[in-house]
């Protein structure tokens, strides 16, 4: 299991993973979930990806294929010479769909799941700022003013707090914010989640990352929003009514 979310605001993107996965109690590794690809002045993109292990690496296999074939061959299609994000978003799904029907079958006879989740995230030159949500079967969604976030993974402990703070005019540094006390949630309520975690954060029209880094265990920042977080819920948990006289 993991847990992946992503964030679409005015001022732009905010993307979070952790790398912990799961194949058994005594299974447990660590796999980089988030990855970028860049076009400096062009155009900045982010996946992240959940499921199946196989099938996401599959995908991110056939991605990083087309762009070093596109070096030679100009007119090979990629998600970083593509028209649009939209574009983008079906060129990944694609990729899906050609996993699921090579492995599939074979992988869910094995007694496994062949199920994967991968968030596109970016913007290029001459559009705006885009998230989709790609599913197993490569059709796709897409972040809206209503929705203007998509979770993929383990996603349940860390909703309450997105459904709260996230709106299209929220600022990218509480954004920013949301996420991490959203995965610190998430942290403590469930252990196929783990550090560490890789964060990207993509501001409208800069087609550059204005963060990304990894947030290892001992993180000092990390450590203060988890402690400030867990010490405003029992300040307010002790500021409720009694219910009972």
């Amino acid at each position: 299991m993991t847990y992946c979310v992503a964030v679409r605001v005015d001022q732009g993107l905010v993307m979070l993973s952790d790398t912990r996965t799961n194949a058994g109690m005594d299974n447990i590794a660590r796999f980089r979930k988030s990855f970028t690809y860049h076009v400096p002045g062009e155009r900045a993109i982010t996946l992240m990806c959940s499921g199946n292990l196989s099938i996401t690496q599959g995908v991110k296999a056939t991605l990083s294929k087309a762009i070093k074939e596109a070096k030679l061959a100009p007119d090979v299609e990629t998600i970083l010479n593509c028209d649009t994000m939209h574009r983008a978003a079906q060129i990944v799904g694609d990729a899906m769909q050609k996993m699921q029907l090579r492995y599939r079958e074979n992988i869910e006879m094995g007694g496994s799941g062949s199920g994967a989740s991968i968030m596109i995230a970016g913007q290029r030159k001459g559009g705006k700022p885009r998230l989709y949500l790609i599913y197993s079967a490569g059709n796709f969604i897409e972040a809206t003013e209503d929705t203007p976030f998509f979770q993929i993974g383990e996603h349940k402990y860390g909703k309450p707090i997105l459904d709260r703070i996230i709106q299209r005019e929220t600022s990218l540094e509480d954004a920013t914010k949301a996420v991490l006390v959203s995965m610190d949630s998430t942290l403590r309520s469930n252990l196929s989640v783990g550090m560490p975690l890789d964060l990207t954060v993509i501001a409208t029209d800069a087609f550059d990352f204005r963060v990304r880094t990894r947030i290892e265990a001992d993180n000092e920042e990390f450590a203060m929003i988890s402690q400030s977080w867990s010490a405003a819920l029992r300040k307010g948990f002790e500021d409720l009514p009694n219910v009972l006289d």
